[in-house]
């Protein structure tokens, strides 16, 4: 078995290249789609803004969809290290199950909860009657059909713990090519199409979503497993949410984040929905740098819980070492390129004067904190493959709300007039920073101390 015998710093690039390469991509599209908003005839500011409300809920979806993935990495590839094949297939199977059940939740908020959350973010006014009529008709479609991005997160990760990443990443970039092929069709209405603005982008990502689950499935049943190992066990689940419960509430952080965010940039005097537009876009492309620490931990979690349930702790030193190693590397890559190139970048939205010099400065001071970023997300891969799920939480709450929430919201009374918006961004890249210093402190007290075999 390569997880067992390969040579680490050959296995840890063998899986996290496609890994980082597909998630690049999909933040890629992200961008791709608000490009396209923004160069609309009319109302591509207004649209970008729309987005940027439904941006805390797409997230959530992720989320949960995302950490019931990871909790069901983390146990599966264990279990094949300690050879119980059993139990493995039927981590699988419950996997899948309780992707129906997450599904059938969304469909549910979709119907009844989509307006009212919208609704509570329009700031007093402050936010435009258009842009949340249009961030509730994108929800609708996004959280009415979540299918693809459930069940694709669910296969995604049952393929990354079994050394098949490639697979993976063959299915997830496949739905980021249709979205991309789909979004000025549905967007613009060529060819005849209706012209959909807003709706069309949230059509193309659904359509690309199902793509990806569809080959997910293929690879999974032709690979893996086959359907009939659905039936819950509610060990199995447990053991599921013990690692994914803490995961899932780690990535629902980003939602307190990006939704607290909203509500506290859109109150600042004259620039308020400037600035819930500005976040909305730097979050996209700050994507395309921290999707790569988020494919490098994935990267570490099967190989160092495989090594832990092998119990070879030379293997799993070597995955923590190197996965740091590469997380480090690509974060200084990715620090280097959004300081360079923060003026095109935001050239890419069509944005107004006041908007695109926000954009730039926002770019540049936060992208300061993306190597203390990256590290803090390769802890949280190391905390999952040794069942340290609390001090992965620990560390989402540090960096996505206690280190950054309450000092933003500070700034935002003392700052007045938009020369004066930058200072608001600061707290997002020391926060990390601080972060980093506690992730340093849990791992010397508890995680380090689990590799002492």
């Amino acid at each position: 078995n390569p997880m067992a015998a390969e040579p680490v710093p050959k296995l840890m690039a063998r899986i996290g290249l496609p890994i980082v390469l597909s998630m690049i991509l999909q933040a890629a599209y992200n961008v791709v789609d608000s490009a396209y908003l923004a160069r609309m005839a009319t109302g591509g500011e207004t649209a970008l803004t729309a987005l940027s409300l439904a941006f805390p809920v797409q997230l959530f979806m992720v989320a949960v969809s995302i950490g019931t993935g990871v909790g069901t990495n983390a146990l599966l590839a264990r279990l094949l290290g300690l050879g119980d094949k059993d139990r493995a297939d039927a981590a699988m199977g419950n996997a899948q199950f309780l992707a129906l059940v997450i599904s059938a939740v969304f469909m549910l908020f979709s119907a009844v909860g989509v307006v009212p959350y919208v609704n509570s973010q329009s700031a007093g006014g402050s936010i435009s009657g258009e842009v949340l009529s249009e961030a509730i008709d994108y929800l609708h479609i996004c959280c009415g059909i979540p299918f693809g991005i459930v069940f694709f997160s669910v296969y995604e990760k049952t393929l990354q713990a079994t050394g098949r990443s490639l697979w993976s990443t063959v299915a997830q970039i496949s739905g980021a090519l249709v979205n991309i092929m789909l979004d000025p069709f549905l967007i613009y209405g060529w060819c005849g199409l209706p012209q959909m603005g807003v709706r069309g982008a949230a059509v193309a990502t659904v359509v690309g979503q199902l793509v990806s689950m569809a080959l997910g499935l293929a690879f999974h049943l032709k690979l893996d497993s086959s359907l009939r190992y659905w039936k819950p066990r509610w060990d199995v689940i447990r053991s599921i949410y013990a690692i994914g419960l803490p995961a899932i509430i780690s990535q629902a952080l980003l939602t307190v984040m990006t939704y607290s965010l909203n509500l506290i940039l859109a109150v600042m005097p004259d620039v308020g929905q400037n600035a819930v537009t500005v976040y909305g876009l730097y979050y996209k492309i700050q994507q395309l740098i921290i999707f790569a620490a988020f494919g490098v931990r994935d990267a570490i979690t099967p190989v160092v819980a495989f090594n832990y349930g092998l119990r070879s702790r030379a293997r799993v030193q070597q995955g923590i070492r190197w996965g740091m190693g590469y997380t480090a590397g690509l974060m200084l890559l990715g620090c280097a390129g959004v300081e360079l190139f923060a003026q095109p970048l935001a050239g890419l939205f069509s944005l107004s004067a006041t908007t695109h010099a926000m954009c730039v400065d926002c770019m540049r001071i936060v992208s300061l904190g993306f190597l203390f970023a990256g590290l803090c997300i390769a802890f949280q891969g190391v905390f999952q493959a040794l069942e340290c799920g609390v001090e992965s939480l620990v560390i989402s709450l540090c960096r996505q709300v206690l280190f950054v929430l309450p000092p933003v919201w500070a700034l935002t009374r003392l700052v007045t007039g938009p020369e004066n918006v930058s200072l608001v961004w600061w707290p997002l890249a020391l926060g990390e920073a601080a972060t980093l210093v506690v992730a340093l402190v849990l791992y010397q007290k508890r995680a380090k101390k689990r590799i002492d075999f």
